[in-house]
C-alpha cells in the first residue's frame, strides 16, 4: 500500500477503520474464548465456537485488505484450528485452549505494533504451535474427506442456483468518498447479492489503491448498475449448467461474515465513527459560545436601565432562548462523546483468568452496569487504574481455594466490577469477597517503612492514605501483579487528576471494595461561584454536597484545624482565605461549601456565594504554575478569570493537617 501521494489521507483513514474493526472482533474473540473455557474436555458449545470462527474469518479478510500479512496468517491458522474443533477432529483440551489464547495475544501484539508504527513481533513460534496442533489432530484423513464432501455439496447448491464467479474491482477516490461510496459500502453491497470469497488490495499506477473482490452471485444486472460508483467486473468462469460441476472452480468457505455492513462500520450502517479530535474541537467551540453567552448576559445587565421595558423583555426572552439552545447543544455533544463504561470492563475477564491461574486461585468475575456511559477521554485514562485494582484484588484480596474452604467460603472467589451513573457523576466499584485488608498489618508495615500512622487506629480514610503512599507495599518482592509500591499512588493520582475521588471499604474476612467517583465529562460543567476577599473561586457542582450558612461563633479550633457541629457530628473546615493567603475582614457569618462524603467530607469557608454558572474548564497543565488546590481556570462574562478549585487536593490537604497561612507552612 502506498505511503505517499494524494491518496495518503484516504489510506490513513482506512487504517483507522481497520483498527476499530479489529478491536471489535478481538473483543468478541475474548468473550467467546472465556465461554469455551468452561467446556474444556467436552463437546464445546456451538454459539461461542461459531462466533470465534466468524471473528477470525473477518480478521483474516480485513487484514489482507491492509496488507498486514502477520495478522492474516495468524487468523488463518486460528480459523483452521477452530474448524478442526468444530468438526470434531481436534479435542478442546487445556493445552489446545492455551495455544488459542497465546495466538490471540500474538494477534493483538501484531495489530498494536502496526497501530504504533513499530516493528512487528515475530509470529513464527505461535504459528509453529498452531501448525503442530493442526497436524497432531486425530482423524485428519477423515476430516479431509468430510471437507471434500462439504465442498461438493456446496458447489452443487451453487450450480443449482446458476451462480457464477466474478472478479469485481473497486477503485476508490475522494469524489466517491464524498458521495458516501467507500470500500465498506461496496463490500456491503456485494454481500447483499452473493458471497465474497476473498478481498485483495492492489496498488495502481500513481500510488492509488484498488480492491479486488472474488464474488459468487447470479445478479450480474445489479453489478452493471454500479459502474458509475467506481466498480468494474469480469466473469471468472462460464455460466453453470444445472446438473454438472465445474471442477476448475475453487471451493469457497461456506462461512461468510455475519453482518452485511460490518467492515468499517462497526456492525451497523446507522453508525458513523468520528475522530475524537473533531468532537474536542466542537466542545471547544461550544465552550467559546458559553463564554460569549456569559458576556452577553453581563452586558444586558449593564444596559437594562437604558432600554424601554418592552424591548428589555424581548431581549431577555431572546437571551433565555439562546441559553436553552446552547445548553441543549452542549448536552448533545456530550452525549456523542459518551461511550459505555464496558469499554473499560471488556479486557478484565482475560486479566482475571491469567492472574488467577498464575496465583493458583479460582476467581469468578461479575460485571454490572456496563451500559453506564462516560466521556471517551475518561475511559482511556481509567483503563490502567481499573486494571491495577483488579490485579490487586486477585493478588492481595482473594484467598487460595484451600484457605477459602478453611474459612467456610466457597473455593471460588468473586470479583465484582460495576458502574452506576448518578446525576453528573459515575461511580466505578471494584469489590472482592476475599480476606479483606489486614489493617494492623498495614499499620505495622507503614511504621517499618517510615510512613506516618495516626494514633488511635486507622479509619478507611487513613488506611487509603497509607496504601496510596508512594513506595508503600505489603510485599517484599515484586511479582507479575504487584509489589513495587507505585500502583495505588498512581491510581489515586489519576482519579483525582480527573476531578474524581477514591474511597475504600474493607471488612476482615469478608472482602474489600474500592470506589472511584468521577465526573461524566471535564470540558464544561456547572459550578458554584464564591467570593473570598477580592478573589472569586469556582467549585465544580459535581463535588458539592450542600451549601450551609455558618455562624462564626460555632467554629472551634482543634489541633491546627477548625471544626463545626454538623448533622450530629463534626465537620473539618478549611478557610480558603488562609489557604491562599487572601486578605479578608472578619465576618459574623460565612458560607461553607460542603464537599466529599462520609469521613472524607470537609467544609470550604467562603465569604459569600455569588450563584451558579455554567463554566468552561481550562486545565492548568504547566508544572511551573500549578498550585495545589487549583485544577484550572475559567472566564466569567465580565472578562474576569476565575480559578477552579481542586476539591480532591483540598481534601488531601486537610487530611494531612497542613494549612498554609500567608505563604508559610504551619
Amino acid at each position: 500500500m502506498s505511503n505517499t501521494g494524494p491518496d495518503r489521507p484516504f489510506a490513513d483513514g482506512f487504517m483507522d477503520d481497520y483498527f476499530s474493526e479489529a478491536d471489535e472482533h478481538l473483543v468478541a474473540v475474548r468473550r467467546s474464548l472465556l465461554a469455551l473455557e468452561g467446556a474444556l474436555g467436552s463437546n464445546p458449545p456451538a454459539a461461542p465456537l461459531e462466533e470465534l470462527f466468524r471473528s477470525f474469518h473477518s480478521l483474516k479478510g480485513i487484514s489482507a485488505m491492509v496488507d498486514l500479512r502477520e495478522a492474516e496468517l495468524l487468523s488463518h491458522h486460528m480459523e483452521s484450528c477452530l474448524r478442526s474443533v468444530r468438526q470434531g477432529d481436534l479435542s478442546l483440551t487445556s493445552a489446545t485452549f492455551d495455544v488459542l489464547v497465546d495466538g490471540v495475544r500474538m494477534l493483538e501484539h501484531v495489530i498494536a505494533a502496526r497501530r504504533a508504527s513499530t516493528a512487528t513481533p515475530s509470529i513464527d513460534t505461535v504459528v509453529a504451535r498452531l501448525e503442530t496442533l493442526a497436524q497432531s489432530r486425530e482423524g485428519a484423513a477423515g476430516a479431509d474427506s468430510s471437507s471434500s464432501n462439504d465442498m461438493t455439496t456446496e458447489s452443487a447448491a451453487s450450480v443449482a442456483e446458476g451462480v457464477r464467479r466474478w472478479r469485481v474491482t473497486f477503485v476508490p477516490s475522494p469524489q466517491l468518498v464524498e458521495r458516501g461510496v467507500k470500500v465498506d459500502t461496496v463490500r456491503a453491497r456485494l454481500l447483499q447479492i452473493g458471497q465474497v470469497a476473498s478481498v485483495t488490495p492492489k496498488v495502481v499506477p500513481g500510488g492509488g489503491i484498488s480492491f479486488e473482490f472474488d464474488l459468487e452471485t447470479s445478479h450480474e444486472a445489479q453489478l452493471a448498475e454500479w459502474r458509475d460508483d467506481g466498480i468494474s467486473y469480469e466473469a471468472l468462469d462460464a455460466p453453470a449448467v444445472q446438473g454438472s460441476l465445474n471442477s476448475d472452480t475453487p471451493a469457497v468457505n461456506s462461512t461468510v461474515e455475519r453482518p452485511l455492513a460490518d467492515l468499517m462500520l462497526g456492525g451497523s450502517a446507522n453508525v458513523v465513527r468520528v475522530d475524537l479530535a473533531r468532537l474536542d474541537e466542537l466542545m471547544r467551540l461550544v465552550g467559546e459560545m458559553v463564554v460569549t453567552r456569559s458576556r452577553l448576559e453581563d452586558t444586558l445587565g449593564r444596559v437594562e436601565s437604558h432600554v424601554p421595558f418592552q424591548e428589555w423583555r424581548a431581549l431577555q426572552d431572546h437571551s433565555a432562548r439562546i441559553e436553552r439552545n446552547l445548553r441543549d447543544l452542549r448536552e448533545g455533544i456530550m452525549r456523542v462523546r459518551l461511550v459505555p463504561v464496558g469499554e473499560i470492563f471488556r479486557r478484565m475477564p482475560f486479566v482475571v483468568r491469567d492472574l488467577a491461574r498464575d496465583n493458583g486461585k479460582r476467581v469468578h468475575l461479575e460485571l454490572a452496569g456496563q451500559s453506564a456511559e462516560i466521556d471517551k477521554f475518561l475511559v482511556e485514562r481509567m483503563m490502567d487504574p481499573v486494571l491495577h485494582l483488579v490485579r490487586n484484588a486477585i493478588s492481595h484480596g482473594i484467598e487460595t481455594p484451600d484457605e477459602r474452604i478453611a474459612a467456610g467460603k466457597p473455593p471460588d472467589g468473586t470479583i465484582r466490577l460495576g458502574a452506576v451513573t448518578a446525576g453528573e457523576t459515575v461511580v466505578i466499584e471494584i469489590a472482592d469477597d476475599g480476606g479483606g485488608i489486614d489493617i494492623e498489618g498495614v499499620a505495622g508495615r507503614a511504621r517499618a517503612l517510615g510512613v506516618a500512622v495516626p494514633e488511635g487506629g486507622l479509619d478507611s480514610r487513613a488506611l487509603l492514605d497509607i496504601i496510596c503512599a508512594s513506595g508503600f507495599s505489603t510485599r517484599d518482592e515484586a511479582d507479575r501483579a504487584s509489589g513495587r509500591g507505585v500502583g495505588m499512588a498512581v491510581v489515586r493520582d489519576t482519579v483525582e487528576a480527573l476531578g474524581g475521588t477514591l474511597s475504600v471499604d474493607t471488612r476482615p474476612g469478608q472482602g474489600t471494595a474500592f470506589r472511584m467517583t468521577l465526573p461524566l465529562t471535564l470540558a464544561i460543567t456547572d459550578a458554584i461561584i464564591a467570593h473570598v476577599g477580592s478573589q472569586i473561586f469556582a467549585v465544580p457542582q459535581t463535588a458539592v454536597r450542600e451549601v450551609v450558612e455558618v455562624d462564626a461563633t460555632v467554629l472551634r479550633a482543634f489541633e491546627r484545624n477548625e471544626l463545626m457541629p454538623y448533622r450530629g457530628g463534626t465537620l473539618p473546615m478549611i478557610r480558603l482565605s488562609d489557604l491562599f493567603s487572601l486578605a479578608t475582614a472578619p465576618r459574623p457569618r460565612y458560607h461553607a461549601i460542603v464537599v466529599g462524603t462520609g469521613h472524607a467530607a470537609i467544609g470550604l469557608i467562603v465569604d459569600r456565594i455569588v450563584g451558579q454558572r455554567e463554566v468552561v474548564v481550562k486545565a492548568i497543565t504547566d508544572p511551573l504554575i500549578r498550585v495545589d488546590g487549583v485544577s484550572g481556570a475559567t472566564e466569567l462574562g465580565d472578562g474576569r478569570v476565575v480559578l477552579i478549585l481542586d476539591v480532591a487536593a483540598l481534601s488531601r490537604t486537610q487530611r494531612q493537617h497542613t494549612r498554609v497561612i500567608r505563604g508559610v507552612s504551619a
